[in-house]
This record gives C-alpha cells, sequence and structure tokens, in this order.
C-alpha cells in the first residue's frame, strides 16, 4: 500500500480523488433507495422495480451525451449542471412518492429525469488522474485506487442507506442522497484538477491517422466490440448481484447473511484492483482483459458449483467470493485503458462515458434476467447463466484481439 498512501498525500490528487467518491455514492444509493422508498409508501414491488429500472434507462443514455459535453465545456460547468439537475429531479421525485394522488407514470418519468441528468464523475475523474499525476505509472496507480474505490461503494451505499432508514423516515435515505449528489458534485467541480484540465483539441488525433469525424465514438475502430465485452461481463454482474440476494434468502435461509456475501465479493474486487495498479505488466491490456475476464468466469462456475451443495456454509462462500472479485476491477481497469487508447484524444470523456451506458445496461439486463432464472430454477441457475455470460465475454475479448491489434497499430 505504500505507493497507493504516497499518491494521496498529494492534495492534487487526493482532493479530487475524495470528492469523486463522495460524488458517486449515489450510484449505489439511489436504485436500492428507489425500491425501498416507493415499496414502503406505494406498497408495490413491482412499481418500485420499474422506477428503479426506469433510472437505469436514463443513466444509460445520458451517459454519453454529458461525456461529449465534457470534452466540450470542461469539468466544472458539465459536473455542476449535472449534479444540481439530477438531486433536483430525485427530490421532486422523492416527494412525487409519498404524496398518493401522483400517478405511477410521473414516478417513472421522474426517475428516468434523475438518471439522464446524473453527472458523468468517473469520465470526469479518470481525466483528472491525468492533470493530478503527469507520471505514467502514478497515473496508473491513480486508475486502479479508483477502480478499487468505486467497488467499495458499492458496499457502503447500501449500508449507509439501511442506516439511515433504521433511524428516519422513509423518505430520509433518498434525502440524504440528494444532499451527496450535489455536494459531492460542486465539491468536486472546485478542486484544482477538474478547474485545471482542458480537452485536447481536435487536430490532435492527426498523430493517430484519424481525421477527427462527427460520428459517435462508440463507432470509432475497436471501441464496439470492446463495449460489447463490457456489456456481456455486465449481464454477469447483474445476474450475480441479484443471484447473491436469492442464495442468503432461499438456500442461507436469511436476507441478513446477504451483506457477508457481498462483502466477500466487494473486499476482493478492492484488493485485486490495487494489486494490479501496482505491479508491471508485459502483455498488451487487450490481451490481459482475456485472462482476467476468463479468471472471473471461471470462478463464478466454481461460484455456482459450491452454492449446488447441500446447505452450502458461509465458510466456503465468502473466500470463494473473495477469489472471485480479484478478477472484477482488473477487468473494468484494463477495458477503461484500452478504450482511452482507441478512443481519438480529444473524445475521451465520450468514450469513458459510453463505458458507463455499456455497465449500466448490461447490469439492467442481468437484473431482469436473474429473477426469471430465480423463480424457475433457483439462485444457482441464475449463477451458472452469469458464469455463461462472463465466458462469452472473454471468448468474444479473445477473438476481437486481431480487430484491436489492427486498431492499435496507427497510435503505436
Amino acid at each position: 500500500m505504500k505507493d497507493y498512501v504516497l499518491l494521496l498525500r498529494n492534495p492534487r490528487a487526493a482532493r479530487p480523488f475524495a470528492a469523486a467518491v463522495l460524488a458517486r455514492l449515489p450510484i449505489s444509493m439511489a436504485p436500492l433507495g428507489l425500491v425501498l422508498l416507493v415499496e414502503t409508501l406505494r406498497d408495490s414491488y413491482t412499481l418500485a422495480g420499474v422506477v428503479a429500472g426506469a433510472f437505469a434507462v436514463g443513466v444509460a443514455v445520458g451517459s454519453p451525451v454529458w461525456g461529449r459535453a465534457l470534452d466540450t465545456y470542461g469539468q466544472p460547468r458539465v459536473i455542476t449542471t449535472s449534479a444540481c439537475s439530477s438531486a433536483a429531479a430525485l427530490l421532486a421525485l422523492t416527494a412525487a412518492t409519498s404524496r398518493p394522488e401522483v400517478p405511477p407514470a410521473v414516478l417513472v418519468g421522474l426517475a428516468v429525469l434523475v438518471g439522464l441528468t446524473f453527472p458523468p464523475v468517473s469520465p470526469a475523474m479518470r481525466a483528472a488522474w491525468r492533470v493530478a499525476l503527469p507520471d505514467p505509472r502514478q497515473q496508473r496507480l491513480g486508475y486502479a485506487l479508483d477502480a478499487s474505490a468505486v467497488e467499495t461503494l458499492f458496499v457502503t451505499g447500501p449500508l449507509l442507506l439501511t442506516l439511515i432508514l433504521a433511524v428516519g423516515p422513509p423518505a430520509a435515505p433518498m434525502v440524504v442522497t440528494v444532499l451527496i449528489l450535489a455536494g459531492g458534485g460542486i465539491l468536486y467541480s472546485r478542486t484544482e484538477a477538474a478547474r485545471s484540465w482542458r480537452p485536447e483539441p481536435r487536430q490532435a488525433v492527426a498523430s493517430a491517422g484519424r481525421p477527427p469525424g462527427t460520428r459517435p465514438v462508440a463507432l470509432e475502430r475497436g471501441i464496439p466490440v470492446t463495449l460489447v465485452v463490457l456489456a456481456a461481463m455486465s449481464v454477469g454482474f447483474g445476474l450475480l448481484d441479484v443471484s447473491l440476494a436469492g442464495l442468503a434468502e432461499q438456500v442461507l435461509g436469511s436476507s441478513d447473511k446477504l451483506g457477508y456475501l457481498f462483502a466477500g465479493i466487494a473486499a476482493g474486487s478492492a484488493l485485486g484492483g490495487l494489486l494490479y495498479g501496482n505491479r508491471q505488466w508485459r502483455a498488451p491490456e487487450r490481451m490481459r482483459v482475456t485472462v482476467s475476464m476468463g479468471g472471473f468466469g471461471l470462478m463464478l462456475v466454481v461460484l455456482a458449483g459450491a452454492a449446488a451443495t447441500d446447505d452450502p456454509p458461509l465458510a466456503l462462500l465468502v473466500p470463494v467470493l473473495f477469489v472471485t472479485g480479484l478478477f472484477i476491477a482488473p477487468n473494468l481497469i484494463v477495458l477503461q485503458s484500452l478504450v482511452d487508447e482507441l478512443a481519438p484524444s480529444h473524445r475521451l470523456g465520450e468514450a469513458q462515458a459510453w463505458l458507463s451506458t455499456a455497465v449500466t445496461a448490461g447490469a439492467a439486463v442481468g437484473n431482469a434476467l436473474a429473477g426469471v432464472l430465480i423463480d424457475r430454477g433457483g439462485p444457482r441457475e441464475s449463477l451458472a447463466v452469469a458464469a455463461v455470460a462472463v465466458l462469452a465475454a472473454a471468448a468474444i475479448a479473445l477473438a476481437a484481439q486481431p480487430r484491436w491489434r489492427t486498431a492499435l497499430q496507427p497510435a503505436g
């Protein structure tokens, strides 16, 4: 951890990193918070699921738009505008949910608006690392630290949500989420790294042998297959998350044990990201993604097998989940770096935002599919399909090697 400690002693890096972590906490709080709020006040899990899904659709559609705005208008204006707009929409959604006379269609529309305006903090922070840390090795450490921090958000966010709900009214978690969303975005926008970053001029891509163009960056050479790989992996993410909830309730006999399962996989992912970022690798990143993705898929096979035993103990499941998690953050780090290499240098914000779209859309499909599979065959069947989805992503990454190699040659 010494290298990471030294990195965080640099205030140019520590301040935007801390603010970005705070600003992204709502991405793990809002979906679960909306489900709890709508189910409590409207007594409908169906409506709660639709509202949470509408939020995910909004994020998937809005992310590339805001990412492109980053490359045009800079970070402070875009992050402040989107964060405050999303917070206002979330506050309106919270108030509307508490009023029975407001029709469900209005709740769904407001949820879409919350997602559409959700701030593109992750693409912005990735660009900010390049400003705060000029040294490429330090940048790699920053990327790894950021990916590991994001993994912990998906444990700390729901935990904070449940603690607030335990001591306050049903709307309290959403009000706190609104404050974090707006406050975190404003704090990040005021950091030196966010204010100093400038997109590269369009003429900079001439060195890569490609005209600037105006077509969506998602169609640039090599990027479509990268998004497909990430989306397929994210389907596995969505299946895994819901499968763990079903495993805790149906197999382990208590949803209270879900926290142990999520803690195991999140801890493994955080450690895996830190270990990955602190090593020098000889193989190119396009080849590394096949290995890390394959490891993730194989560990899901092991997990499905462990869950298939009669009364599997937590002492077996948690270590398996920990090892499974070791492969998650490295996959995200590699795919982010690969997109940076493939995208025109003046459109990196938009390119990274498309990754958010792939993750959100894939996870939403996985969540929906998991519900059907668990109702039909239980969480074990859902875990098996999650393994198939991730191994399919590894196979696509392997097949994409020639295309990636060709697309990267001009920049090399």
